[in-house]
């Protein structure tokens, strides 16, 4: 099996900036990378299920063309795209519920969890 070596440069572009857009502190950032980080798996996963063919239910009668193609990765596609779209709409619902509170869209570091991280080892966590 072959790949196109172009597609799978896009695809590793469009991991690449999804990650980094992921790492990001703001909400909507980090919902765009998410998006576009599902959208390149589903561009992998299609382009691993192999070459294009005819539609996998074909005639008994149909001699002519006997590659069909993978079924599989549409399927799988299909079921990453109902995923996305459902966390999609959880880190909307949770960035609205965070601009409703704190009117800001960036997430800030909690202060407990700082204080645990400036904590030395062995050090007495009451005092």
């Amino acid at each position: 099996m072959t790949a196109n070596l172009t597609l799978l440069i896009v695809i590793g572009i469009h991991v690449a900036c999804g990650v980094y857009l992921i790492l990001e502190r703001a909400v909507s950032k980090m919902l765009l990378g998410m998006i576009l980080f599902g959208n390149a798996v589903n561009l992998l996963i299609l382009t691993v299920g192999g070459p294009a063919g005819r539609a996998p239910i074909r005639d008994e009668t149909d001699r002519v063309h006997t590659e069909t193609a993978d079924p599989l990765a549409q399927a799988m596609v299909l079921t990453a795209i109902v995923i996305t779209m459902g966390l999609a709409a959880f880190v909307l619902a949770l960035a609205y519920r965070s601009y409703i509170l704190t009117t800001t869209e960036n997430v800030q570091n909690d202060p407990e969890d700082a204080d645990v991280a400036a904590r030395r080892e062995g050090e007495d966590p009451e005092h």
